[in-house]
């Protein structure tokens, strides 16, 4: 599969020729002003919460693109109420049929709120099965022992895991959950992109092949096939 990086926890994935796209927030991030809002490519939006660093893009993207916006009740709810009339909703412990495989809700230890401040659901994560491979976004969590049903569900390639620390898992907790769904190969995400998630990257990679472990830091902008 082509993963692609926007930069904080916004990414890509290619599968099947369709644009898998994961909690945009590209205009807002002074990191990613080389990307050009207006030609990110996408056929699914998978928002993971209701926080603006996860979605604040969406609803250029969607109704540009068309691409059907899937999240929990709220977010979606929120969404229809703001502009977007194509979305779908998902809550922890379901999963769709789509046109490039299957998706399943998992939960995410999180906070979430939209905005304007009014309620945004749960905090979740996605799996995605398909013909191309397996892989698991965790969304903004702790650690948590849930991290476990998730290769119950899919037999993984990858996971997309956040290793900033302080709102997020860091560096050891990501490797934990690594350990638990079963993946010898981490993207990271959610670091470096305000003060206090910052991380020494080089270290990250060290603590993770210690562990047996592959940590992939793509540059923002950057497609690597995973």
């Amino acid at each position: 599969m082509e993963f692609t990086y926007y930069g904080h926890s916004c990414f890509s994935v290619n599968i099947g020729g369709k644009h898998i796209l994961f909690d945009p927030f590209i205009t807002p991030n002074e990191l990613a002003k080389a990307i050009d809002v207006n030609t990110v490519p996408a056929d699914y939006i998978f928002v993971s919460h209701g926080h603006y660093d996860h979605m604040n893009d969406t609803e250029t993207i969607a109704n540009r693109t068309g691409a059907k916006v899937i999240a929990s009740f709220e977010v979606h709810s929120w969404f229809n109420n703001n502009g977007v009339a194509n979305t779908h909703p998902l809550n922890p412990g379901g999963q769709l049929a789509l046109d490039f495989g299957k998706v399943k809700c998992f939960t995410a230890v999180h906070s979430s709120s939209m905005p304007d401040g009014s309620y945004g659901g749960v905090a979740t994560g996605f799996a995605i099965k398909s013909n191309e491979g397996n892989f698991y976004y965790s969304g903004d969590t702790a650690l948590t022992l849930d991290m476990q049903l998730v290769p119950r569900w899919a037999e993984l390639n990858y996971a997309v895991l956040p290793i900033g620390d302080d709102l997020t898992m860091g560096i050891d907790d990501a490797i934990e959950a690594a350990k638990m769904v079963g993946v010898k190969t981490v993207i990271g995400v959610h670091y470096n992109t305000f003060g206090f998630i910052m991380i020494d990257t080089e270290d990250a990679k060290q603590r993770f092949e210690q562990a047996g472990i592959t940590l992939l830091l793509p540059a923002i902008g950057e497609t690597i096939t995973v």
